[in-house]
């Protein structure tokens, strides 16, 4: 079925740094945001289909694919949208109690598919007959959209567009309306609190100026003598560009490798958010502390259950996307986030110990501007040739071992076609060499882990997932001892 005609080609160029993403896709790792949404019953189908035409299609970006230019560059170019190209329907064999191991190989196979370039950049893939671990029978949506489109804060509220509040509501068109998500319920909102509107549009300086200006910070002994002749924000912004610039190699794990393409997925069962809330509350951390605090330990578990030496000052550096885009941008397409290095203490076995390091790590986090300095370069690989991105990209990649995404969803039931979203899992593409990506999500009073692994890797990610829930029951164990 083909979307309504365009009423004339329109173009528009694409930006520097989504100009990054799109250049980032390797046979290894491909530079797709994977979702994965569970829902009570199936869809009407007819129904999906209008909705996808009305509130998905709303967004330009749907609407067009990409056509590069002979400078290294990219364009949007709106065109029709055949929709029997990207909604696709299967349905899962049952294989006893349940299926959720097929499922997981099919999420896997089309994490490592590319996407066509003949078309806009997206994909769905309606699956019926899912069963899972607790014997419910589902439909499910694997979504696959390219980063060039957008960031995930952004598509969250692509996604949220769709939804409805009630499963009889009316027929309506995209509100683009923002994200409507509290302060409290970000884990990540904290440490950017000193950018500023002006940073953030510095971003748009020419990506000559800010090469010049990555080059100067790789000097820092001739930076460090005039630091004092700057603003305490120019100052800060300029000794974490020198901290980003400089940070060490990661630790050489098993998880440290070159990956190949073939990729493995696997996701936990849902976890009780107030369970995770009132442990925070008892041990004095928040909810993002006990969340990255056991992924920690089920990082280490794994590697000690593989008889890997891991000394108790192991880290494991993951980078973390934060959202840069000012209060009501949400809805804007496009890439607008930095990345944070969380270094992440696997070597600790003493869960307290190690929540303490987590909780200390991210206070030191607070006030900083690596995500700002991180979004620029972005923006620097996007305009440079291909072969001097690859570098750059490369040089980055050796410094972490995985991509960490923790995204606060909606905490109220979502609707979809008159169906109810019951999961919703996602992970966020690894560039370079990385070949680990860890997500978390809430959704509807519960928490879900997600993860993504390189066949070179590991090929066993359901080995660290189960591993999760173990860690954060030390914790409750614990929290529990401290009552008496």
């Amino acid at each position: 079925m083909l979307s309504e005609a365009v009423p004339a080609l329109r173009r528009e160029k694409m930006s520097t740094v989504d100009t990054a993403w799109l250049r980032m896709d390797s046979d290894s790792n491909l530079m797709m945001i994977v979702a994965v949404l569970m829902f009570d019953k199936p869809m009407d189908t007819c129904r999906f289909r209008d909705i996808v035409q009305t509130r998905l299609l709303s967004y330009s970006r749907f609407r067009s694919k990409v056509v590069r230019d002979m400078t290294g560059g990219a364009w949007w170019e709106e065109q029709q949208v055949d929709l029997d190209h990207h909604i696709l329907h299967y349905r899962l064999r049952s294989t006893g109690s349940n299926n959720k191991a097929l499922l997981e190989q099919m999420v896997s196979r089309l994490s490592a598919t590319p996407l066509s370039l003949a078309r806009p950049l997206w994909q769905m893939h309606l699956i019926d007959n899912c069963i899972g671990e607790d014997s419910k029978t589902r439909q499910a949506i694997v979504i696959r959209i390219h980063h060039c489109i957008a960031d995930g804060i952004a598509l969250v509220g692509v996604l949220l567009s769709m939804f409805d509040q009630a499963p009889d509501a009316a027929d309506r068109h995209a509100t683009h309306s923002a994200v409507s998500l509290d302060e409290e319920d970000n884990p990540w909102m904290h440490l950017m609190q000193p950018v500023t509107k002006s940073m953030v549009n510095a971003i748009n300086l020419s990506a000559s100026m800010w090469s010049k200006y990555m080059w100067m910070l790789a000097d820092s002994n001739k930076l460090m003598g005039r630091l004092s002749d700057m603003g305490n924000k120019a100052g800060r912004l300029t000794i974490d560009a020198i901290k980003l610039l400089a940070m060490p190699d990661d630790s050489r794990t098993r998880l440290k490798g070159k990956p190949k393409g073939a990729k493995h997925v696997a996701w936990s069962e849902p976890v009780p958010l107030n369970e995770i809330k009132v442990i925070g509350k008892a041990l004095g951390g928040s909810v993002n502390d006990i969340l990255m605090a056991s992924v920690a330990g089920a990082i280490g578990a794994y590697l000690r259950s593989k008889g890997d030496s891991v000394p108790g000052k192991t880290d494991l550096r993951a980078m973390v996307p934060v959202n840069l885009r000012k209060a009501g941008d949400e809805h804007k397409l496009g890439n607008a986030f930095g990345l944070v290095p969380l270094v992440l203490p696997i070597g600790m076995e003493d869960p307290i110990e190690r929540l303490n390091e987590v909780r200390h790590r991210m206070d030191e986090l607070k006030g900083g501007y690596q995500a700002l300095v991180a979004m620029a370069v972005l923006g620097v690989l996007g305009a440079t040739p291909k072969q001097m991105q690859n570098e750059i990209q490369n040089y980055f990649a050796k410094k972490a071992t995985a991509v960490m995404s923790n995204v606060p969803g909606p905490q109220t039931p979502l609707y979809l076609a008159g169906s109810q979203l019951d999961q919703i899992m996602f992970w966020v593409p690894q560039s370079g060499d990385i070949g680990l990506g860890v997500s978390i999500l809430s959704y509807n009073g519960c928490v879900q882990f997600g993860l993504v692994t390189d066949d070179a890797i590991a090929s066993d990610p359901h080995a660290i997932i189960q591993r999760f829930a173990p860690e954060f029951e030390k914790l409750v164990l614990l929290a529990l001892m401290s009552e008496w």
